[in-house]
């Protein structure tokens, strides 16, 4: 493969390991997926493990791409090692930044509950549900479910030339208006969109279906307020506490809400 230059000078091409903890994997299936400019892609890494394409495998890597939540003791090991190895660790993806769809479990608040619903009397280890920052430091983030290919190799660009990477400040509802959907609000579906990080180009409200916040909150989002405009639409307390919780990266708010629920409650029974 030839060396790629950039202003003429020969690049280096860093050594890179893709994992993945407990998730789908869609994530790195979405980086495979990109035929057009994988190859290109390719060019600028070499990859020295990635379990999804090739059968080899090194430990000898400096970036190391993890997909998924860490549910199990072991996962945490395993983890803390890949950790000590790459000099830059990029979480991929809504479950390795916030739980992601797996965390939904730790609503129910007894592991043991939930493993006897799911796996009845089969032995399985499955704990809550945790991102990797719980556990290790993370150098970057890449956000999404999935994520998004374009945004993937953009970003490796920038690893590999040595610039910074920067995530978009504003909410997916910008690239909403600029691709000029229709509101959803008008169609009486919720959205997330005024309070998404946005770098998706408005994925899913461009096929007519609410942002549920993949890419957890935009800076400076006002959850408050897209909470109240979500009232104000008539949508129930129980489908807003669903959308923030679903990815894990609205998680705390919807903790909020919950509380805020409670008390409205126990004081109407009071009043009563």
């Amino acid at each position: 493969m030839p060396v790629e230059k950039y202003l003429c000078v020969p690049l280096h091409r860093p050594k890179v390991a893709f994992f993945e903890f407990t998730a789908c994997e869609g994530c790195q299936l979405q980086i495979l997926n990109n035929e057009a400019t994988l190859l290109d892609f390719l060019s600028l890494v070499d990859v020295v493990t990635f379990r999804e394409a090739m059968q080899e495998r090194s430990d000898d890597y400096e970036i190391a791409f993890v997909e998924g939540s860490i549910t199990r003791t072991d996962e945490v090991k395993r983890l803390k090692d890949i950790r000590k190895k790459a000099k830059v660790l990029v979480a991929m993806g809504s479950c390795a930044c916030f739980g992601g769809v797996n965390q939904l479990k730790n609503r129910f608040n007894n592991p043991k509950w939930v493993k006897e619903q799911v796996y009845g009397k089969f032995p399985v280890e499955s704990e809550v549900a945790r991102p990797l920052e719980d556990i290790v430091t993370i150098d970057l983030k890449i956000y999404g479910c999935p994520i998004k290919k374009e945004e993937v190799e953009k970003i490796v660009t920038n690893l590999v030339l040595g610039k910074s990477v920067n995530h978009p400040k504003y909410p997916v509802c910008m690239e909403c208006m600029a691709n000029e959907n229709i509101c959803l609000y008008k169609l009486g579906e919720p959205c997330l969109g005024p309070v998404t990080r946005a770098g998706c180009d408005a994925w899913c409200p461009g096929s007519r279906c609410g942002c549920w916040g993949c890419r957890g909150p935009a800076d400076a989002a006002n959850v408050e307020q897209i909470i109240s405009i979500m009232e104000e639409h008539n949508f129930s307390v129980d489908t807003i506490i669903d959308r923030l919780e679903c990815f894990g990266g609205f998680r705390g708010f919807a903790e909020e809400l919950k509380k805020k629920t409670v008390k409205s409650k126990t004081k109407k029974k009071r009043a009563g």
